[in-house]
């Protein structure tokens, strides 16, 4: 689940102060000094740097990204080769994502309001980065050393799969209410939500391609379609920890939990990104898997385990669909993941791709991923 949020620290004001007004070198050193008050002193650090690139400042960052990660949330803040890209997902809703349909929301006409960007996320280079040995790419904002990962990259996991119509996997949605555009376009409009309920235009649509594609191959799977951001956002994961628990407990055979969402990435000056793949002369939205790490206090000693499904899962689905996958992200974050050794977030495209889109991209994994679980028979 999320952590709590926390009251004034003297040590965050500290390093923030450090941060802003020393170089962003010197504030790097200070947030790995003090990993407890890393978000704050290391965000610091990227508004410096920001400001640094913005007066024509040279940074070198080997062509990988600068990145903000806070540890409790999806939230990222980094610099790449068109500027300031802003992701947000978790805890505090994006103030321009819209919640409930209006009349106008699938009229296709509207008010262009900003663009839409079609951009894939492909191969990164950098020490932040790992390629692994099949197919597609680790992005690790950790202090693991990126040996360990490539070494427990080549493991895989633990639990075997026997398909044999038991429950197996249990899909899931902590952010249920995760909207797309209703069709592909290159402009928004601000009439059409980024939330709704409909479980037949959110996230839980793209989880029932998935789940469907997963028993066509013969495993065993619950899609639970619980909406645990709606009424109230924040809580979200504490409420959708209930809801796994209690499934878990009554299906001890499943091994597999994947808590399926969508990104929202959009730049500075208010244009939407939507990471996109070609995959067969069709656009796929890409995917990003979440493999989360324990820092010390998540209580998540296996986060490991889970990063070798991970793997597994990345190299299988950017084997079968070259493109489709934006590397592995590997940091600090726990979303439940401490309930089995298979637990992983995906994020299936964002708010500016299509629905369609998205479950084209459900279609796809889920082949992949049927075929990477069976492979653990």
């Amino acid at each position: 689940m999320a952590r709590g949020r926390r009251g004034p620290n003297p040590k965050k004001i500290l390093l923030c102060l450090l941060a802003i007004f020393l170089s962003p070198a010197i504030a790097s050193l200070a947030v790995n000094s003090f990993p407890l008050v890393a978000g704050a002193a290391e965000k610091a650090a990227i508004i410096s740097a920001g400001i640094a690139l913005a007066e024509g400042g040279k940074l070198a960052i080997e062509n990988e990204l600068l990145t903000y990660i806070k540890s409790d949330t999806v939230d990222e803040i980094y610099f790449d080769a068109e500027g300031l890209v802003s992701l947000n997902d978790e805890d505090d809703p994006p103030a321009n994502e819209k919640e409930e349909p209006t009349e106008k929301a699938d009229k296709k006409e509207g008010k262009r309001d900003g663009n839409i960007i079609f951009k894939n996320f492909g191969t990164s280079k950098g020490t932040r980065f790992i390629n692994l040995d099949i197919a597609g790419q680790v992005r690790n904002a950790t202090s693991v050393k990126n040996a360990t990962l490539v070494k427990e990259a080549k493991k895989k996991p633990e639990f075997k799969i026997k398909a044999d119509k038991k429950p197996e996997v249990l899909i899931m949605h902590t952010h249920t209410t995760e909207g797309f555009e209703p069709y592909e376009r290159d402009y928004y409009d601000n009439s059409h939500p980024s939330r709704t309920k409909d479980l037949n235009k959110n996230i839980a649509k793209v989880g029932e391609v998935l789940a469907k594609k997963l028993e066509d191959a013969g495993v065993g799977v619950i899609h639970d379609k619980t909406i645990h951001d709606s009424p109230s956002y924040n809580g979200s994961y504490e409420r959708s920890a209930v809801t796994v628990k209690k499934i878990l407990k009554e299906n001890p055979t499943i091994k597999v939990v994947l808590d399926i969402h969508r990104d929202a990435i959009q730049q500075e000056n208010g244009d939407r990104i939507a990471p996109i793949a070609e995959i067969n002369g069709k656009k796929a939205a890409q995917i990003m898997i979440i493999s989360g790490c324990d820092d010390g206090t998540m209580n998540m000693p296996n986060y490991l385990k889970n990063f070798r499904l991970a793997s597994l899962f990345q190299q299988q689905i950017e084997k079968d669909n070259k493109g489709l996958t934006r590397a592995v992200l590997f940091d600090y974050r726990k979303y439940n993941q401490d309930l089995t050794t298979g637990s992983l977030l995906i994020e299936v495209g964002a708010y500016s791709n299509s629905l369609d889109q998205a479950i084209y991209s459900a279609e796809l994994i889920g082949d992949s991923i049927a075929k990477a679980l069976l492979s653990l028979k």
